[in-house]
Formats: C-alpha cells, sequence, structure tokens
C-alpha cells in the first residue's frame, strides 16, 4: 500500500529548524527525500480530503456512475468494484475529529470482537453450548468494486453482490475476519437502515432453508433450530448480531457468472453499526466462507483511501502479479477463518526494530501470529513491539512538533503550518527477505481537519497482531490460497 523507511539523518538535518519543512511547500510533490531512510508527506492533500469527505455534496453520484463498470469477466475471471463507506453513506459528523473518534471506536470494538474470537477458538467449548439470542423470527477470477466504511464509524469497505434468482444486487461490507456471509431479510423483526432495498426470500426462485442436520448448519458456531429450519447469530465486538434463518441461495457477481447453494445467513434480526451495507460477504479462511464454498483459488483486493469517493475493485480468481512483495500465508490450525502472514520484523527509518522473532509467529497453543485483515483499520502490535516502533519513529522525527495524544494514539504532530514534510519510513519485512514500504499516509493519518496527525499504531495487551487497512491502503493485496502466499503492491488499484 505505500512505502516505509528512513535512516537518522545528518545531524544537520535532525536540527533543522521547522522554517526549512515549511519551505518545502514549494517544491515537488514527489514523495521520495534526498535520504534514503526518510521520504516526504503530502500534508495539504490529507487536510484537504477530511474537508472534502464532509462536504455536502455526496458521494452517490459517483456509486451511480462507477456502477457502470463495476463487474469484469473473462473466461477465468471475475472483477467487480469496492468502495469505502465515505462514497456509500454521507457522514453525519459535525466535524472530522467526530468522525475520526467515532471510527477509532468502532475499531477497538473490531479488534475486542476479533480477540474474542480467536480466545475461544483456543478454550475447549463445545458448539452445542452455544444458542442464538431469543428474537422475534418469523418462521475463476471475480472482481467487484472496493469502497471505504469508515464515514459512519466503521473501517468497512463494500462491495456489491447478487442474490437470488431473478438476481438483486446490494450493498455488502468485505470481511476477512468472518466466515458467514448473511444479509437483512424480509420479514424484518429488526433491521436497520441500508442503502438498499432488505432482500425478500420470497421473491427468489432458488432460496431454500437449510434443515437442522445439514452439514452447514452442524458446521455453525452458533445455531438452534426452529419449526424444523436452521437457525444462525454471528455476534461482533461493539454489541452488533444478526440472527435469522440459515439457507441456501444463488449468489452472483453482475452479468459475470453466479453459484448456486451457497449458505447464507437470512437475518430478521440485526442490529449495530452496519448503517449502510445490507449485510456482509464472509472472505475468511473457514469452512462456511464465500471464498470455500465457490472454491475460489484465489483472491485480491486493493483499498482506496477512507476519505475517498473513489472506488477499486476486488478480485476472485486472479494471478498474483509477478512484482508482488510475497510473504508466507500462514495458518492457525485452531482458527481457519484468519489469514496470518510470514513476518519477521519491522524497520523504522531504516533501522530494525529490536522485537524478538517469536512476537510475530503462532505459538503451539494457537496463540501470537500477526493476520492480515479488511475491517480492522489501526494496525495492532504487541505492546512491546509497538513501544519499539514508537520510540523509534520519535527519534527519528524530531525536528516535528507535537501535539500530545488522541484517542488510542499517544503519538500526533502538528502540522498545521506545513504543506510538506519528510518523515522517516516505515517497512515490513517478511519471511524469505521481501520488503514492503509504506507510503507516509499509510502511517501518519490526520485526525482533525487543522492539521494533527498521528501515528497509525496502536499497542495491544493480547497476543495477536493485525495488520490493518490503513496500512493496506492504495496497495493491492492478494491472496493465493492455492499455494499458500500473501503478495502486496503498492500503488496498483
Amino acid at each position: 500500500m505505500a512505502q516505509f523507511s528512513f535512516f537518522l539523518v545528518f545531524i544537520s538535518l535532525v536540527f533543522l529548524p521547522c522554517a526549512l519543512s515549511r519551505s518545502l511547500s514549494s517544491s515537488s510533490s514527489s514523495s521520495s527525500s534526498s535520504h534514503p531512510h526518510s521520504q516526504f508527506f503530502d500534508v495539504a492533500k490529507s487536510i484537504e480530503k477530511t474537508v472534502q469527505v464532509l462536504s455536502p455534496t455526496t458521494s452517490s453520484q459517483t456509486l451511480q456512475q462507477e456502477a457502470v463498470k463495476t463487474t469484469h469477466f473473462n473466461s477465468s475471471s471475475i472483477s467487480v468494484s469496492i468502495y469505502p463507506r465515505s462514497a456509500l453513506v454521507r457522514p453525519h459528523h459535525k466535524d472530522y475529529t467526530s468522525l475520526t473518534h467515532s471510527r477509532l471506536e468502532r475499531d477497538s470494538a473490531r479488534v475486542t470482537s476479533l480477540t474474542m474470537k480467536l480466545q475461544l477458538s483456543l478454550t475447549n467449548f463445545s458448539h452445542s453450548d452455544l444458542k442464538p439470542v431469543q428474537t422475534m423470527l418469523q418462521p475463476e477470477d471475480l472482481q467487484t468494486p472496493i469502497t471505504s466504511g469508515a464515514s459512519q464509524g466503521s473501517g468497512e469497505y463494500f462491495t456489491r453482490l447478487g442474490l437470488g434468482e431473478p438476481a438483486k444486487e446490494f450493498y455488502m461490507v468485505l470481511d476477512t475476519g468472518s466466515d458467514i456471509t448473511w444479509v437483512q431479510c424480509e420479514p424484518c423483526s429488526d433491521c436497520y437502515q441500508q442503502s438498499d432495498p432488505i432482500y425478500n426470500p420470497s421473491g427468489s426462485n432458488t432460496y431454500s432453508r437449510l434443515s437442522c442436520d445439514a452439514a452447514q448448519c452442524t458446521a455453525l458456531e452458533v445455531s438452534a433450530c426452529g419449526t424444523q429450519s436452521c437457525l444462525y447469530q454471528v455476534s461482533y465486538g461493539d454489541g452488533s448480531f444478526t440472527v435469522g434463518e440459515f439457507a441456501t441461495e444463488t449468489v452472483s457477481f453482475g452479468n459475470s457468472g453466479s453459484f448456486p447453494k451457497v449458505a447464507i445467513g437470512c437475518g430478521h434480526d440485526n442490529e449495530g453499526l452496519f448503517v449502510g451495507a445490507a449485510g456482509l460477504i464472509a472472505l475468511g479462511g473457514g469452512a462456511l466462507s464465500l471464498l470455500t464454498q465457490i472454491k475460489a483459488s484465489s483472491f485480491s483486493y486493493c483499498f482506496v483511501d477512507r476519505d475517498s469517493a473513489s472506488s477499486s475493485t476486488l478480485d476472485l480468481n486472479s494471478a498474483l502479479p509477478g512484482d508482488s512483495v510475497t510473504a508466507p500465508l500462514l495458518r492457525n490450525s485452531r482458527r481457519s477463518t484468519f489469514f496470518y502472514v510470514g513476518l519477521t520484523g519491522i524497520s523504522v527509518g531504516g533501522q530494525m526494530l529490536s522485537i524478538p522473532a517469536s512476537v510475530f509467529q503462532v505459538d503451539g497453543s494457537g496463540n501470537g501470529g500477526i493476520i492480515v485483515d479488511s475491517g480492522t483499520a489501526v494496525t495492532r502490535l504487541q505492546s512491546s513491539a509497538y513501544s519499539a516502533l514508537r520510540d523509534t519513529f520519535v527519534k527519528f522525527s524530531q525536528n516535528l512538533p507535537t501535539a500530545g495524544q488522541f484517542a488510542l494514539f499517544d503519538t500526533c504532530y502538528d502540522l498545521s503550518s506545513m504543506k510538506r514534510v519528510s518523515v522517516p519510513t516505515v517497512a515490513f519485512h517478511f519471511s524469505g527477505g521481501k520488503t514492503l514500504s509504506l507510503h507516509p499516509k499509510n502511517y501518519l493519518i490526520p485526525v482533525d481537519s487543522a492539521g494533527k496527525f498521528c501515528l497509525a499504531f496502536a499497542p495491544t495487551e493480547g497476543s495477536l497482531s493485525i495488520i490493518g487497512n490503513i496500512q493496506q491502503q492504495g496497495t493491492r493485496v492478494s491472496y493465493d490460497l492455492a499455494n499458500n502466499l500473501v503478495g502486496f503492491n503498492p500503488d496498483k488499484c
């Protein structure tokens, strides 16, 4: 998604007055610096986006224009557009500061949810002990556009998915941390507001409820039997949940082809912060995920800036680009959902951080390791690893005026008087010797429209580390499921 690297510059550069940084505003907008371990960051452009995302001019027209070029298909592949939530639902926050607070609150809940899922898997629980809550229930290469879901307080991205026969299309959240695909269904006991009409299974010729003894039903973590049909429930860390019938339905990607008898949740009681999307597409690695059910050999996506109204694509069964920065795709035998990556270290300013290799490895009990996740926004590192990253970044950023803390961020800078500034590089180093350098916008993000920027990493007290979507923005992330590889291609949206 960008670039990462910096080394301690000549003493004269380290102590350059801020005035010199400001003077750089008149130079070109190149993202590279004269020093190999620093790079220029376009402050003015980032601040401009914080204003645009809250503009009265909504993104609906952009979505309508993009819709005509949403799906592409050849003999072996499909490609669909991905949009950020800011392109789907206009944010209703009074300013960018409140929007950022909302996003970070949702993000913290997301991390809690993933951690709870993992811990549940590591305990000897029985699926039969978990039951849905009581509700008033009424008895090939695929590519699709991706949109960012951050403006309503989440870091989600969306794509268009067709359901039923005849097919009806819906905006759905993309989630690599989930295995159950679900959609809001009529009749609703409790449904939140979405941009599309609520899906009505009675209008489809291919909707079929699953019986309680069906293999798909018994594979659910939380299930029950109601009026001889299977019921499901999926809960999230922020208190959001969906409950309904588990059924099979035809799933399609535009006019590129369809997949029959895919098990999905038909949610009649759905509560939480899913505003805008009709449901969720599960892109995890478990047996019930959409990828597993349609036997996808690979998939890739590229997330546009979360404050953008533009789109990129989700591709299924596409070849790994030849110039990818590749890393081993690893699995945790205790939790098949998550996509772990073989990370060996992190460097800041060209200096490798002193982090034990074991921090990024899954141990024998299933703890530890680092996953790539579409739904988490801010990358989380174990506390010791985060401290090493932060302290080194601060050491190499002494020319930047500090600005205290903001929410979960403890390292912020006041860049209000600057248009462009030189910052230390940051890079991920993977098993096999490959390195992914991040762009400054992937690790310094605005938290208001006045010029306050924060280092977009955070510590976690848990053992699981997560590469979030802020660090992925602008980079095509490819998952070669057949060969167990993850590929990163910066600037390949």
